[in-house]
């Protein structure tokens, strides 16, 4: 097995480093089915901790594999197939499971609108065009953790999660940029302080178990729809954070 991976009698220390990198990535999955354990007991909470979790080591993988060269160190192991395959989980069909299990649109639309999610974000992953060239998302890129994720700290109404749901579905196909906050080099900076703002407000949040004061929800709230629509306004002016 070790020979297979490696292609090698001796295995030399940049291709163990570069596999633990794989490693790393593939750690979310189990993350991913802590989750589904804590969500299939209603800890919701607990569900989104794991989340949470997996959300970090998604941030840290590629970074650290482009580091190590992974690519070039191990041509014949798709780090791009393995990251889409522990995404599609953590970022799609647990927080559907999630939005189907709180019964946050009531029945029968909880399950419409899980089927709309993992239905579309199937097939927005088949897309190879799915990133721009300045590593913008083309479409709403699926992130549905920080969505409905969103809309338990709001405890949003049945109307308003629905919409909110319905509206991301159909952003998917349209040709609208979505910000990687990581890549993107333009308002990197800014763009990274918001999104970290947002990670901390919503944990604080998960320590409170959603009992969230209005100071908190209308943090998270707005820095939600920052990271939302920032890329759509970046693409309407491209100038906006370029350097001269």
């Amino acid at each position: 097995m070790i020979r297979r991976i490696f292609n090698y009698r001796k295995v030399p220390y940049a291709e163990i480093r570069a596999f633990s990198v794989h490693l790393l990535t593939a750690s979310g999955s189990f993350l991913a089915f802590l989750g589904v354990v804590a969500a299939g007991e209603n800890r919701f909470v607990d569900m989104w901790w794991w989340l949470g979790l997996a959300l970090f080591v998604d941030g840290i993988d590629g970074p650290i594999a482009r580091k190590v060269k992974v690519r070039e160190v191990l041509p014949n192991w798709s780090g791009d197939m393995l990251d889409n395959i522990i995404d599609y989980v953590t970022y799609v069909l647990l927080p559907a499971f999630a939005l189907y299990q709180s019964g946050m649109i009531g029945e029968p639309w909880s399950f419409v609108a899980a089927g709309l999610i993992v239905i579309s974000s199937a097939i927005y992953y088949a897309d190879t065009g799915m990133k721009t060239e300045e590593y913008f998302f083309s479409g709403f890129p699926v992130v549905w953790n920080m969505v409905i994720f969103t809309l338990f700290v709001i405890q949003a109404s049945e109307v308003t999660a629905f919409i909110v749901i319905l509206v991301s579905v159909i952003l998917t196909f349209l040709p609208i940029d979505f910000l990687h906050p990581v890549r993107v080099k333009r308002l990197r900076p800014l763009n990274l302080g918001i999104f970290l703002v947002w990670c901390v407000l919503s944990g604080y949040s998960l320590l409170l178990h959603f009992d969230s004061p209005y100071w908190l929800v209308y943090g998270v709230v707005a820095s939600s729809l920052y990271l939302y629509f920032i890329g759509a306004i970046m693409q309407l002016f491209p100038k906006l954070g370029a350097r001269t």
